[in-house]
């Protein structure tokens, strides 16, 4: 089954788009893991408004920790089962699924799309799956994350809920995810695609002649 069509299935299972926020710091999304700091850059962000500057942060933090977030979105609703662990292995992957499995009712598939990271494909976690029928794996290709609609979820609750906070312990930013979660459950809608596959694949073939007999 090609990625592009699990969207369109007819709604006989539980289709989850899953993935680990894991070393996501204030100053970079592409660095990994939710980290606790305090610094100056509310009030930083203040004086910028009343100068007309635009907005900015300060570069001094103290950092009190991290945290991993572990997030499974259900494509069909919008509604998330999130879980937040102190490390990122196979072991606290396997516990999430429990977590999704204790969750999802038993007459339904569950659908689980995840990337490549080697703690997806440990052989605990392969066997763990194996033993139940119900559960299919569907892994994103290489350098497609954008594929998952679970990376949206974490942009939202990036830019609402922690990029922009101050947290003096991990307790406090877990905290607050926690609320963010459960006021975000209350109202979600489910992501719609507004790009067809048949466009997407288009553009890519264009791409792809653009910058064919390139260095890039």
């Amino acid at each position: 089954m090609e990625m592009a069509d699990l969207d369109y299935m007819p709604y006989d299972g539980f289709r989850l788009r899953c993935r680990e926020c894991h070393n996501l710091t204030y100053a970079s999304r592409q660095q990994r893991h939710l980290v606790a700091y305090e610094g100056s850059e509310r009030p930083f962000r203040r004086c910028l408004k009343a100068l007309h500057y635009a907005e900015g942060v300060t570069h001094d933090y103290v950092r009190h920790g991290t945290t991993t977030l572990f997030a499974a979105l259900d494509i069909a609703s919008g509604q998330v089962i999130h879980s937040c662990k102190a490390r990122h292995r196979h072991q606290e992957f396997l516990q999430f699924l429990r977590e999704i499995e204790r969750n999802v009712p038993p007459n339904l598939d569950v659908h689980l799309v995840v990337d490549n990271y080697g703690a997806h494909k440990q052989a605990k976690v392969r066997h763990w799956l194996a033993l139940r029928p119900r559960w299919h794996v569907h892994y994103t290709p290489t350098y497609a994350s954008w594929l998952n609609q679970v990376e949206i979820w974490f942009n939202i609750i990036t830019q609402k809920a922690i990029r922009r906070g101050s947290f003096k312990s991990v307790k406090e930013l877990i905290a607050r995810i926690e609320r963010f979660v459960r006021s975000y459950n209350g109202k979600c809608k489910a992501f719609v695609w507004v790009a067809t596959a048949d466009s997407i694949l288009s553009e890519v073939k264009r791409l792809c002649q653009r910058i064919s007999g390139t260095e890039h």
